[in-house]
């Protein structure tokens, strides 16, 4: 028998007007008009829309490097974890944020964002937090930290050829603006919005090495990489770039597209390859910057080389961190996707800051 209960017959609630009946009531009438005046336009606006979507997911993520580098860092990630790299980083932080009272794990996704990706990053260290019994505020600070960090080793090293180029010292640059948001940044959240930390000993947190065959470790980090790619990247990348096309549809994207360039330049950050930063790819950003010309304000080269050394692009930080964190953490993914704005607002402000004031120190 049919265990669901029959409907009331004559339901009050049923009769009365739903919100969505209304909207859905709107959407039809919608169709039916554009189907009779303009029958095509259903169909240009699928077709805008798939030539938005179809290059990022096909040929970035699918038929590019992109996609096999993913597979390839959470291999890298999780062979790291099985030889103990997470243990030997938790020794040396341990001293540093129990200072600050805040649990260690925290900085271990920027560790694995620098070293591989950042989708590996949360995929392997979100589980670590969990186990080391972080609380939600200090997986917050964890995603907000981690956007401080290149989302691949790539485009750490790209940036550092394009710096070379325009003579600018590397080593001050890549202290301030990578390796010291990992202690800044933790110690600001939770002074200000993340405040429930707490200080913990090493006695007290467990050992991070799997006891995984070596094996065994190599083929599930794999078949991880792989899940992680086609099922969870590349939907939310779609997602987002749905979203976008919908609006190049009706106009409205050219402006935005503009405007934020202007906004980028009185950030001091160069503009072309900013934008490419925040809706494409930050490896291929500063792979461009590399090729711009030598008569350009360093300014903006020192702030674009920060703003791409981050958890960029936009499709990362609205879709797939949500998505990999809600499924490891404690956190929902309305909650990562707040830390994960907060940690970009912060780097936007160091890219301005370092462009700013300390670009004349780094010039050679």
């Amino acid at each position: 028998m049919d265990s669901k209960e029959p409907i009331t017959k004559g339901s009050p609630k049923r009769k009365k007007w739903h919100v969505y009946e209304i909207l859905g009531l709107f959407i039809v009438a919608l169709s039916l008009i554009l189907l009779f005046f303009a029958p095509s336009a259903l169909s240009e606006l699928f077709d805008v829309i798939i030539q938005e979507v179809k290059p990022v997911v096909i040929d970035t993520f699918l038929l590019s490097e992109v996609g096999i580098a993913i597979i390839v860092s959470v291999i890298v990630g999780r062979m790291l974890e099985r030889f103990g790299f997470t243990d030997g980083l938790i020794r040396i932080f341990v001293p540093i944020m129990k200072a600050f009272k805040i649990n260690p794990s925290v900085i271990i996704p920027s560790s694995y964002n620098i070293l591989g990706d950042i989708n590996a990053a949360g995929k392997i260290a979100g589980p670590i937090l969990v186990k080391a019994k972080a609380t939600k505020a200090e997986q917050k600070i964890a995603v907000a930290t981690m956007i401080q960090s290149p989302q691949s080793f790539a485009t750490f090293v790209l940036g550092i050829i394009a710096l070379s180029i325009f003579g600018i010292s590397v080593f001050p640059l890549v202290l301030l603006s990578i390796f010291a948001p990992l202690i800044i940044v933790p110690w600001i959240l939770s002074k200000t919005m993340y405040r429930d930390t707490k200080k913990v000993d090493l006695e007290e947190l467990p050992r991070f090495t799997p006891k995984t065959k070596i094996m065994n470790t190599i083929f599930s980090s794999a078949k991880e990489g792989t899940e992680l790619l086609l099922l969870t990247i590349i939907p939310a990348v779609a997602v987002v770039f749905f979203f976008i096309g919908a609006l190049n549809y009706f106009g409205i994207w050219g402006p935005i597209e503009a405007s934020l360039g202007t906004i980028l330049t009185t950030f001091s950050i160069e503009p072309s390859t900013g934008i490419i930063s925040i809706l494409a790819a930050p490896t291929l950003a500063v792979a461009q910057l590399a090729e711009l010309s030598a008569s350009i304000d360093p300014r903006l080269i020192v702030g674009s080389f920060v703003l791409a050394n981050s958890g960029l692009p936009l499709s990362v930080i609205f879709g797939q961190v949500p998505v990999t964190w809600a499924e490891t953490t404690d956190l929902n993914e309305r909650e990562v996707l707040g830390a994960a704005v907060i940690g970009m607002v912060i780097r936007v402000i160091t890219a301005c800051i370092i462009g700013y004031f300390l670009t004349p120190l780094l010039v050679v």
